[in-house]
């Protein structure tokens, strides 16, 4: 049985949540505010946290952070603001998804249920370890190493690089990105990609170029062997 973790201020939202998860199979711990929620992260683990952004003692953006520094948990922002900032400041911290309310209790279930079926898919059948040049990636660890110095990811940066590698010398355009990476087109906005091509390239230092730009296509990883 999966544990979700439920974050609002709202104890209406978190009962609709609640109910609907509990229907689904899940097992669900409320909290009340971010604060709460990374003191229940350090004590349990969690196979998923859903994160309120508008919160006292610690909004959501600042309490995704700390519970990143203590677990590589998937995290799908709750948010009255559909902003494109906040949509893309929180897919740079690493969060899975953001939902925007009112939303439906049916299509977060959908949602969930999408974030922890990509995250729990098996990749022992890959190689443990993936090497090229002063490039290393392992798989099984989740770590990536530039010249043997290893370099800090967020979850989603990570799955985008290793996509692109998996997929290495084939054009890739925005919207399979967007759809194969998240799962389904969130907002449709190609600079969630660019954002977070132009952050790895920032981690990849000397092998940034290793990420092409196909103009008006998208994006390969081009490396020959």
């Amino acid at each position: 049985m999966y544990k979700l973790l439920v974050v609002d201020d709202e104890p209406k939202i978190r009962e609709v949540i609640r109910e609907y998860a509990e229907f689904n199979g899940y097992e669900v711990t409320e909290a009340a505010d971010g604060m709460s929620a990374v003191g229940l992260v350090k004590l349990n683990d969690y196979d998923l946290v859903i994160l309120d952004i508008m919160m006292p003692k610690l909004d959501g953006f600042s309490a995704c952070k700390e519970i990143k520094k203590i677990k590589d948990v998937p995290v799908i922002m709750l948010s009255a603001r559909g902003e494109e900032y906040d949509k893309l400041f929180g897919f740079e911290l690493g969060i899975d998804d953001y939902v925007v309310k009112p939303f439906s209790p049916k299509e977060l279930m959908a949602r969930i249920n999408v974030v922890l079926a990509r995250r729990n898919a098996a990749p022992q059948t890959r190689s443990d370890v993936l090497k090229f040049g002063g490039l290393e990636i392992n798989i099984a660890a989740r770590t990536v190493s530039v010249d043997g110095e290893r370099i800090e990811l967020t979850p989603k940066e990570y799955d985008l690089l290793f996509y692109l590698i998996e997929n290495r010398n084939i054009a890739l355009s925005r919207d399979k990105l967007l759809s194969d990476i998240w799962g389904y087109d969130f907002f449709g906005d190609d600079r969630t990609i660019d954002t977070h091509i132009k952050n790895l390239r920032n981690a990849l230092g000397p092998y940034r170029d290793y990420i092409v730009t196909l103009r008006g296509v998208g994006y390969k990883f081009e490396y020959d062997e």
